[in-house]
Formats: structure tokens, sequence, C-alpha cells
């Protein structure tokens, strides 16, 4: 299994070396490697049995990093970096050549993003390269939020993972882009629709998938658990499973199922707090996928603030592949 370790001149050793690192980020973990090496971001898709046609984020240790990597900045999206880097906001920009076209599938925007988390900006700052780095997962499964997710998945195709205990977010990043001079948010993630709009004024959502994605995280099919997940009214769900005489698990915001185990009954929040069901949305996905259950039932969040994106997911963790 790899080395678990908080020691950033270890995982800076392996990137520099053309290998994989597990970081921590404040979003979901992310498995890394050298963006400006080729080889290394081959293996990024390998590892992850990730499809080359899926666009890789870029991590840059400051808004400064921009100019290296992107041909123009716009200055509403330059407005909305300065406002939110670091965090977890993705800009999609033109790119310059020095991005190797499988870092972006071919396309001509590069996702670029500044993460928050100490330990990575750290290693970002002792780096002379930036960091590709999607979730740190098997390609279309559940995100890992904490070190031992990363392990337990990867663990014995990576080297070394640098631990930064759970993440304070849990949702990937929102993903923004432009078209001509309107703000595009391309990937609801953990950054509120609403917080964007109070830099840039109203934009548009655009949160239909696709088989040949224009941003990272786009496909249908994914953040999904291995066993069925069904996404929807709660009870309606649960009597459905009942009749077909499942063995199933419950995903909720705050609502306690009495007649369930604790093991299969999984609160996000006891007080409905949605930045806490948010940090906690992927870890309880992971752990009723290995309860046992042959269903999974969930309910959707309340359709503000970062309950649209948790919604996202959850309605990609529900669709057929």
């Amino acid at each position: 299994m790899a080395q678990i370790s908080s020691d950033i001149d270890g995982a800076a050793k392996f990137l520099t070396q053309g290998e994989l690192v597990g970081i921590p980020t404040e979003t979901v973990y992310g498995l890394a490697a050298n963006a400006l090496n080729g080889a290394a971001v081959a293996q990024i898709f390998e590892v992850k049995n990730r499809p080359s046609f899926d666009p890789l984020i870029v991590h840059i240790s400051g808004i400064e990093e921009v100019e290296k990597y992107a041909s123009h900045f716009p200055e509403k999206l330059k407005n909305l970096a300065r406002a939110f880097w670091p965090g977890p906001l993705t800009l999609l920009l033109p790119k310059k050549e020095i991005v190797p076209d499988l870092v972006t599938s071919g396309l001509a925007r590069v996702a670029l993003r500044v993460p928050s988390h100490p330990l990575t900006r750290s290693l970002l700052d002792v780096l002379d390269f930036p960091l590709a780095a999607p979730s740190a997962n098997p390609f279309g499964y559940i995100s890992p939020t904490q070190a031992g997710h990363v392990d337990a998945q990867l663990g014995d195709q990576i080297p070394f993972i640098l631990d930064g205990g759970p993440c304070e977010v849990g949702l990937e990043s929102t993903i923004v882009g432009m078209e001509e001079d309107e703000v595009i948010v391309y990937r609801m993630g953990g950054l509120a629709v609403d917080a964007i709009e109070t830099v840039v004024g109203q934009v548009q959502v655009r949160d239909q998938s696709s088989s040949k994605p224009d941003a990272p995280g786009l496909l249908t099919s994914h953040y999904a658990p291995r066993v069925p997940f069904l996404v929807g009214d709660l009870d309606e769900l649960i009597s459905q499973a009942k009749r077909a005489q499942k063995d199933f698990a419950v995903l909720s915001l705050s609502r306690r199922i009495d007649e369930l185990d604790s093991s299969r009954s999984l609160v996000l929040s006891r007080e409905g707090s949605l930045s806490e069901a948010a940090q906690n949305l992927f870890a309880g996905m992971r752990q009723l996928d290995a309860s046992g259950a042959e269903v999974i039932l969930a309910e959707y969040m309340p359709e503000t603030g970062l309950g649209r994106a948790m919604n996202d997911r959850l309605r990609r963790a529900a669709a057929k592949g």
C-alpha cells in the first residue's frame, strides 16, 4: 500500500520524479501529477481508468501563476479569482501551448484552480510545476474525502498519499468560464452559485451532462456507489424497496429512519445544515456502499446554496452508465 504521511518534501520528491501522489484539498482528495509532464499525466488516466476525453483540473499556487498557463484572463473571471481564490473555484481559460493537450483532452481551454488546503498550498510553493489532479478514486466512483479512502482504492498503484485530514468542503470545485460576455457555471460545486453572482451578476448554469464534456466532472454517470443508488421521495422509495423485498440503506439530510440500524440510516446533518451535509456526502455514500445493502435510497437536498451542487452529485450517482 502507499506511504501515508504529512511530509511535504516526500510528496514533492515523488512528483518531481514523475510519480503520482494523493493530495488533500478543501474539496476532495486529488490524484496529482506534474501537469507539464505528459507521461506523468497519462498515468492518471491509466490508474483511474479515466476516459481520455474527460479533461483534468490544474492546481496552481496563486493568481499570479495564471499568465503562465492561460493566454487570456477576462476581467470578470479575474474578479472571481480575486474574491474566491484560494478556494473551491475552477476557472476555464484559453490555454497556452505549455499545457499538454492530454490535460485538456484536446480542448482549447484549461481548468485552473488555487486550492486552499494548507498542506497542498505549501506543496505547490516548493514545486516548479503545477499539478493536474482529478479526484483520487477509480473513474466514476465516489470521490475520496480522507486519506484512507484514497489508500483503500488506489494505494496499491501509487507510492505516496499526503495526509491532510478530512476535507472541509467535501464537494468538488465549482467550474466557471465565459462564452462571449456571459459567465457560465459548467459544474456546480463547493462554491455556491449565489456567491458567484454577488461578484459578477447573473450567471447561466449549464448543468447538462455530456459524453464529451467541455469541463471536468460532467459525464452523466459519475460519483456512483457500486450498488444501485436511487434518489427521490424517501417514503416512496422505501415502500418500493419493501415490496421488492430489497435489503436497503438510506441517505438523508436530517431524517433518521428508525426501523433501520444506525449503520444503514445515515444522516448527513442532524441540524439540516447544507454545509455540514456537503462535508459528509461522499463519506456517507461510501459507508453505505460498504454496508452490505442491496440498494441505497437517498433524498434530494433543498435546492438552495450548496444543496444545488449536492443534488447534481446525487443525480449523477443515480444515473445509469
